[in-house]
């Protein structure tokens, strides 16, 4: 069975109540119980985590070497700032796929620079929650 781990990073355990009129109202449980439902009917195992933290997520990157076969990576506001980010994807070898549920590159100019997306192999942006799906298929789909 394949095994992938989602990651959120900060303030989207407020997701539902946020900005909902950028982000919606499903909440990050609402998201990440889609996704296992969806994994699961392809034969697939889910393991998720959200954190404020900068080193949180970091650390769990680098420890998903030799665990999960892909990472499907939502850093919010980090995607902007965190070479930790970037170094710790780069590092841990593992295919990551960056999501934002809002299209970033229609929103403020600083959105729209990514400093994770290059360590990536991929980066979808701007279809809501389903990216998150879409993030799923890409990565079975490289047969990871």
């Amino acid at each position: 069975m394949k095994k992938i781990l989602v990651l959120n990073g900060p303030n989207l355990g407020l997701l539902g109540t946020r900005e909902p009129e950028i982000y919606g109202r499903t909440t990050l449980a609402d998201i990440i119980a889609m996704i296992k439902d969806y994994a699961a009917g392809k034969g697939v195992e889910i393991d998720a985590f959200q954190s404020e933290v900068e080193g949180e997520l970091s650390a769990a990157i680098v420890k998903a070497r030799g665990v999960y076969d892909g990472i499907i990576l939502n850093p919010a506001a980090y995607t902007h700032e965190s070479v930790a980010l970037h170094d710790s994807i780069l590092a841990s070898q593992v295919p990551t796929v960056e999501i934002h549920i809002s299209n970033v590159y229609a929103r403020e100019g600083y959105r729209h620079a990514s400093i994770t997306a290059s360590a990536c192999i991929g980066q979808i942006t701007g279809f809501g929650p389903q990216g998150y799906l879409l993030a799923l298929d890409a990565l079975l789909a490289r047969g990871k």
